[in-house]
């Protein structure tokens, strides 16, 4: 899980769609996702793993996006870190999508920023 931190203006226009780019949360599920799915070839030492399920999950609040994954895999080895690469680019791609109004008089970003990026829960169940 982990969260971008937003102008309370720019949660409202994710939240009614009316962001210029295109649906943000959308897209930003399917580039979690991709990057779930490519993890072992952007981070080195990752094995390639067989992903059976990626679930994503949008929580807006007043001021900040947040986003949960979940992976699951039949692999021989633990899936967190497909599951942090989908939380950062996930929210990589919120950024993106609404960086035209995120963005300062002076051309920076005073008001966004990524945080608390973390495993919440870790499971390891024998499959049937």
């Amino acid at each position: 899980r982990g969260e971008i931190r937003l102008r309370p203006s720019t949660v409202d226009a994710i939240r009614d769609d009316e962001v210029g780019k295109g649906d943000v949360l959308a897209t930003a599920r399917v580039g979690a996702i991709q990057a779930v799915k490519h993890t072992w070839e952007t981070v080195p030492m990752c094995h390639q793993i067989p992903i059976t399920n990626v679930d994503t999950e949008f929580d807006l609040g007043d001021d900040r996006v947040t986003l949960s994954v979940a992976v699951e895999t039949t692999g021989k080895t633990g899936c967190e870190m497909e599951a942090i690469q989908g939380v950062t680019t996930g929210l990589g791609v919120v950024w993106d999508m609404v960086k035209a109004v995120e963005k300062g008089d002076d051309g920076g970003y005073p008001d966004t920023r990524i945080e608390g990026v973390r495993v919440v829960e870790k499971e390891k169940r024998t499959v049937e």
